[in-house]
């Protein structure tokens, strides 16, 4: 096994993710750039994985589930364009990260994790860093969150072959809502925004592929 990295080689580590991965990757938000130099994500990654917390992959989690990319979370944060204002729900906690990037550019935030092991580990993660504004809560939101609160800002963590209604009518009017929509081998990843009380505009951000929501809906079935 290798030996842990010191405190100056992650800070590079995590300097290189910004400048080499990150910023290449269209993401000019400065707020964004400067909370992912700063953000341990060391302390949200299984402790295997330590050295690779700033490495361009998908780290693994549990069977069914991966951190993100980290240039999938900057675009994800650059494209919600969060207020310290926004109400945040983020379906998939995995290990807090995301959560606690969204925590610290907008307001208070709701995290849902199916795996209630996952959902601990996130409660740890976050508590660890200082994160006061994410409540992690356990259980299935693959076809949205039984809630009466409408949200300024959804984040969906896991592919979806289609975005269910119960997501976009849970926005806002003028609140956002990132997911990633698709199949293998090719998903795109887009912002929808509720414009009007029955009116939503969809805005392509890019082509990634993106582990499965777990739980997620199958595709609609034609009617005829």
């Amino acid at each position: 096994m290798n030996a842990p990295l010191s405190g100056k080689s992650l800070a590079t580590a995590r300097y290189n993710m910004v400048e080499q991965q990150i910023s290449p990757w269209n993401v000019n938000d400065r707020a964004v750039l400067n909370l992912m130099a700063t953000l341990p994500r060391e302390q949200f990654v299984p402790s295997e994985y330590a050295n690779y917390a700033y490495s361009d992959i998908e780290i693994p989690l549990s069977p069914s589930a991966n951190m993100l990319f980290p240039k999938v979370e900057a675009r994800l944060l650059q494209g919600v364009a969060l207020r310290k204002s926004d109400q945040i729900l983020e379906i998939g906690s995995g290990s807090g990260y995301t959560a606690a990037l969204l925590g610290k550019l907008g307001g208070q935030v709701t995290s849902i994790e199916i795996d209630p092991e996952l959902a601990d580990r996130a409660r740890e993660n976050l508590n660890k860093v200082g994160i006061d504004n994410v409540i992690v809560e356990q259980g299935d939101a693959s076809d949205g969150w039984e809630s009466d609160t409408r949200f300024d800002v959804i984040a969906i963590g896991g592919s979806l072959p289609f975005v269910p209604d119960s997501f976009k009518n849970q926005l806002k009017v003028g609140g956002r809502l990132f997911c990633v929509i698709g199949n293998r081998p090719v998903m795109d990843a887009v912002v929808i925004v509720r414009t009007h009380a029955k009116e939503w505009q969809e805005q392509f951000l890019f082509e990634t592929l993106l582990t499965p929501l777990e739980n997620r809906l199958s595709s609609p079935k034609f009617r005829f």
